[in-house]
């Protein structure tokens, strides 16, 4: 197939989008499929407010209809519901054209953290902009859940992956983390508003905190918290490194689909502390974690976690078996 997909997430952003994005594209790129990205690096861009990380594509439609015409594709994915998105969208509908999109974020949730707006406004939103879709794909049973008691019904399942040649047990443990007192409890992601990374830095438990990431909250957070160590951005094995180095992954967001941090973490060994919420709800078991309201409750108990036992649970995402869904529900668009 000739699959075009549309996302306002791209490099250099630092995601689960993006990263399951560019993990989907190689996957079926291995398989002999043609893949176009349209995404806001071939259009000029401007910063999103409150968040100058993300950068918004300023590309008018007729740009964007001429790299999708260009392309020709057998199938088309919406990734986003950015301006990129809403653009491929409205192309897609004029034309009668079948598309599947992605519910990847929370975005009602992330929407509301950063800006005046209820959830329940950006939800009208959401319902809108999906309704059309031939697929809403999402990754676990919650968040299927959640979409259809918003009234999103016509969702597929699209699990996430993990590189179990990069994310494994065996190899170095980060430099950064000799001579830290432990235990060493490590979280990943973006340090924003969103992720609530303050649940896990005001946690009363003893050894060292460690966060790897950056965003537009880091300098408030470091500033407030002396004692824990932030190392910023690591990709590769510098982030595997540190993912074995970790005694516990703690994970305090609430507003996360997926979080693909988490299987990183495991497939390296390393047990998940978590909220009860959607996203570690689907992923952490008795045996790879534990998920408490308590958060420190939830660390101490991780910390029991047998590393083998954790890993072999980690290892069960693949991305082979992702992409085998994502063309599934694609499939039924290129017939």
């Amino acid at each position: 197939m000739r699959i075009l997909i549309a996302s306002d997430a791209w490099s250099p952003q630092v995601n689960g989008v993006v990263t399951t994005l560019k993990a989907t594209r190689a996957e079926l790129e291995s398989r002999g499929h043609e893949v176009a990205m349209l995404t806001p690096d071939l259009f000029r861009s401007m910063p999103c407010p409150t968040y100058p990380e993300i950068r918004l594509a300023l590309a008018r439609p007729a740009a964007i209809a001429r790299h999708i015409e260009d392309f020709r594709p057998d199938a088309i994915h919406i990734a986003t519901e950015g301006p990129i998105g809403i653009v491929a969208r409205r192309w897609c509908k004029r034309r009668g054209i079948a598309f599947t999109t992605a519910y990847h974020t929370q975005f009602p949730d992330y929407v509301a953290a950063r800006t005046p707006l209820p959830a329940s406004l950006v939800w009208r939103f959401v319902r809108r902009f999906h309704a059309p879709a031939r697929h809403v794909l999402a990754s676990t049973p919650s968040i299927r859940a959640e979409l259809a008691e918003q009234g999103i019904g016509h969702v597929a399942h699209w699990g996430r992956g993990v590189d179990l040649s990069l994310f494994r047990p065996e190899g170095e443990v980060h430099p950064a983390f000799a001579g830290l007192a432990g235990p060493i409890l490590l979280s990943v992601g973006r340090v924003a508003v969103e992720k609530n990374l303050s649940a896990f830095l005001d946690c009363d438990v003893p050894g060292t905190k460690v966060v790897v990431g950056d965003g537009p909250a880091r300098a408030e957070l470091e500033a407030r918290n002396p004692g824990t160590l932030f190392l910023g951005k690591l990709s590769g094995e510098p982030l595997a490194a540190a993912y074995r180095g970790a005694d516990v992954f703690v994970f305090p967001s609430r507003t996360d689909t997926f979080g693909l941090v988490m299987i990183e973490a495991m497939a390296c060994g390393t047990p998940v502390a978590a909220y009860p919420v959607t996203g570690p709800f689907d992923i952490v078991c008795e045996q790879s974690g534990a998920l408490d309201e308590d958060l420190t409750a939830a660390i101490r108990r991780a910390l029991a976690c047998d590393r083998q036992a954790v890993a072999r649970i980690g290892s069960r995402h693949s991305w082979s078996t992702a992409t085998d869904q994502f063309v599934a529900a694609l499939a039924t668009i290129a017939e």
